[in-house]
């Protein structure tokens, strides 16, 4: 059980650190389309990911208590530690390409605010 839940998991963060490739390219060639498209999925990878990581430690702990000494998956989980490690440098390296152009356009809705006198549409009536 505890093998088929980290074979699962990896899976997942692997599809997730592709998805995140994917994002970062598209961002570089401006395919925002795509880059929309994937994000409810990423989304329903992010949840999976979360529950396997439950159910794993809930199998870990039911496997420690009936006396089975859990070191017999070690390789497994250092492989999904390591895989879940590149997965956090993905999310660094796109955070670090999204931060600067998110803040780009808030300077520009700033600046658009302060010189319409605190509204962004000046409206006549």
């Amino acid at each position: 059980m505890i093998e088929s839940i980290i074979n699962d998991m990896t899976q997942l963060v692997t599809k997730m650190q592709s998805y995140i490739k994917n994002d970062i390219e598209d961002i570089k060639k401006a395919k925002h389309e795509e880059l929309l498209s994937r994000n409810e999925s990423k989304q329903e990878l992010i949840e999976q990911i979360f529950d396997y990581k439950k159910r794993l430690n809930e199998e870990l702990v039911s496997q420690m208590q009936n006396g089975v000494d859990v070191n017999i998956y070690r390789d497994k989980v250092d492989n999904l530690e390591k895989e879940l490690k590149e997965l956090y440098e993905l999310n660094k390296k796109l955070a670090f390409i999204v931060q600067p152009i998110q803040q780009m356009y808030k300077d520009i809705v700033d600046d658009l605010t302060e010189k319409n006198g605190g509204n962004l549409f000046h409206v006549k009536a």
